[in-house]
């Protein structure tokens, strides 16, 4: 009798695939896991309680938070969200993807934000983690910045509906009016010291656009930052002081 050779399964897998509860529990554990971003993309921006929960956690902790949505009709979650100050909420039109990610996993999936879907649909998810597929954590990771940047920031809410915002007062070094000096000795690549998403070297004004616009609120030039805006590398840095001390020593 022959014997079958043993089945022994991948426990290192590049992706999972999730059924609904799967997903659910997936969400749950992103948002908590989060330590330095957390990014969340859904059309609907309506969050139920346990997420609700999570996030001002995270507000507390002031960890950076984007979460995005494609709906125009402003939700009832507005005013919430925007009375924490690590928490960003932004509008991107025609969006119809749902992604969910940390610095360690990312989530696609069918399911929304919006509770119903949580409890009445049938969904499904693939979770990605960037310690066993970096390749692929990172193009979705690219992708998901990529909407953020081109998402449109709320406004301020108020009880009759949307007031306008107030333009912040730029330095002349705002990356938004394409006037910043790239750095001499690097002029290609550098990291933003908030998101670490890739940006031209400036250490000058090391954050990207969108980071830029939050900083230019307070103007705190010593506020802590998580990132080398040279190497990328994870450690405090700030305005004043945009590079770790091993990039700083080959400054010259």
């Amino acid at each position: 009798m022959t014997r079958r050779p043993e089945i022994r399964y991948n426990t290192l897998a590049m992706a999972e695939f999730l059924d609904t509860t799967g997903v659910s529990h997936a969400l749950t554990e992103i948002v908590k896991g989060a330590q330095e971003r957390l990014v969340l993309i859904s059309p609907y921006l309506k969050v139920n309680p346990r997420i609700k929960e999570l996030i001002e956690d995270k507000n507390r902790l002031k960890i950076d938070v984007r979460i995005i949505y494609g709906k125009e009709d402003p939700p009832p979650e507005i005013a919430w969200l925007q009375s924490m100050t690590s928490v960003r909420t932004s509008f991107c039109q025609n969006l119809h993807a749902k992604c969910y990610l940390n610095e360690n996993e990312a989530l696609l999936t069918s399911m929304n934000l919006y509770e119903f879907s949580q409890v009445n649909n049938y969904e499904m998810g693939i979770l990605v983690y960037r310690e066993q597929d970096p390749a692929l954590y990172k193009e979705i990771l690219e992708e998901a910045m990529r909407i953020v940047r081109i998402s449109k920031e709320n406004p301020v809410t108020t009880a009759t509906g949307y007031v306008a915002e107030k333009p912040p007062k730029y330095s002349a070094l705002d990356p938004t009016r394409g006037n910043t000096r790239p750095d001499p000795q690097n002029p290609k690549v550098g990291f933003c010291i908030r998101c670490k998403v890739e940006m031209p070297s400036n250490p000058t004004l090391p954050y990207c656009k969108s980071c830029y616009a939050i900083w230019a609120r307070y103007k705190n030039e010593k506020y802590l930052e998580k990132f080398c805006h040279t190497c990328g590398t994870k450690h405090r840095t700030s305005l004043r002081k945009p590079l770790c001390l091993d990039c700083f020593k080959k400054v010259p």
